[in-house]
């Protein structure tokens, strides 16, 4: 009897499995299948995700989403971007609208569970802020009792806003907003004292969203930071190798930036006596397999979008307008959280 059961559990098994060797499932078919990655963005946060003037979307979170257009198609550009607000984003993957989050939306248990859907890699670690004019000469987040707060609706910032402001026995005046350029608009003319949002996203509002005669250095973002906000892309529940990608397409970033692998040297590094490199580039063959996609996929990563290194600092960093310090975000090797597991 045992026998039987094991042979048809095989038989089980053997049917789900591709001819290389991952788990298939429907939406990495339906992907394939039309072509193209759908990726649910924001609606606009400068350095995260952004369409320019000719309406080509850039940005850390953009990245995410060309990065795993590369490993799937091994072409970057395969993907359509759908801007979404706070509220309609979840809905919006649940109903198969598109086929990731890459939007700066924090991990929960909640989410994790309750929604259907897995988080997969930490592509940005971040938390919640308070941003306020400098004309009203406040230095701390325990000076805001009475204020009137801009904040947006379906977010774990209001949560947070409230626990905070109840923790510390003050008072204050939600102003919620759900759209992102009508929140900055309402902080920026003065009609709420703070705009709470994640930090970064505090950052990005002032260094491009400020309207003339007003400029940057007339806002000051307060030292406190209440919350740990990890950001991640997100998938449906039920298609295990999607999620392994998506969620690879991040370590592979991260590995490649450890490695020392650039955009711009990754051709010269395939020439590597490195064997974990050799790994990695698809030089020794076997993970691409293991992973369902070409062997290849972290050089058209690399080679198309840069490691992690280079896509943060050309969108958030130091050669960007936000010049936001890889903080948290640096490699584990340099103080930082971004730790990959070994590819292989």
């Amino acid at each position: 009897m045992m026998r039987k059961v094991s042979m048809a559990v095989a038989a089980g098994l053997a049917a789900i499995f591709t001819s290389t060797g991952a788990m298939a499932g429907k939406d990495l078919d339906a992907i394939k299948a039309r072509g193209s990655l759908i990726c649910g963005v924001g609606q606009g946060t400068a350095g995260f995700m952004l369409a320019d003037s000719q309406g080509k979307w850039v940005g850390l979170d953009v990245d995410v989403c060309r990065a795993v257009s590369a490993a799937i198609f091994g072409d970057a550009t395969k993907v359509k971007y759908v801007p979404l607000s706070a509220q309609q984003r979840f809905t919006a993957l649940q109903s198969g609208e598109v086929d990731m989050l890459s939007n700066n939306t924090t991990i929960t248990l909640t989410r994790d569970t309750a929604l259907g859907l897995d988080f997969t890699a930490v592509t940005y670690y971040d938390g919640q802020g308070f941003m306020v004019n400098k004309k009203l000469g406040v230095k701390s987040a325990k000076e805001l009792n009475g204020a009137t707060v801009c904040v947006a609706p379906g977010t774990t910032t209001e949560l947070n806003l409230a626990d905070y402001f109840r923790a510390n026995k003050m008072s204050f005046k939600p102003v919620v907003i759900e759209k992102v350029d009508e929140i900055r608009a309402a902080f920026f003319s003065g009609r709420c004292d703070v705009y709470t949002t994640d930090a970064s996203g505090l950052y990005a509002a002032r260094a491009a969203n400020v309207p003339p005669p007003a400029k940057p250095d007339d806002f000051v973002i307060l030292p406190e930071i209440i919350s740990k906000e990890p950001l991640a892309p997100a998938v449906r529940h039920g298609d295990n190798q999607f999620a392994d990608i998506v969620r690879w397409t991040q370590y592979a970033m991260v590995e490649a930036e450890e490695y020392g692998i650039t955009s711009k040297n990754v051709d010269e590094m395939l020439k590597s006596d490195n064997p974990v490199i050799k790994r990695i580039l698809g030089v020794t063959p076997g993970m691409g397999k293991a992973l369902g996609v070409d062997e290849k996929w972290v050089y058209n990563i690399v080679k198309q979008v840069g490691n992690y290194g280079e896509s943060f600092d050309r969108n958030v960093g130091s050669g960007s307008i936000l010049k936001i310090d890889r903080g948290l975000n640096n490699l584990w090797t340099k103080g930082g959280l971004q730790y990959a597991p070994p590819i292989r």
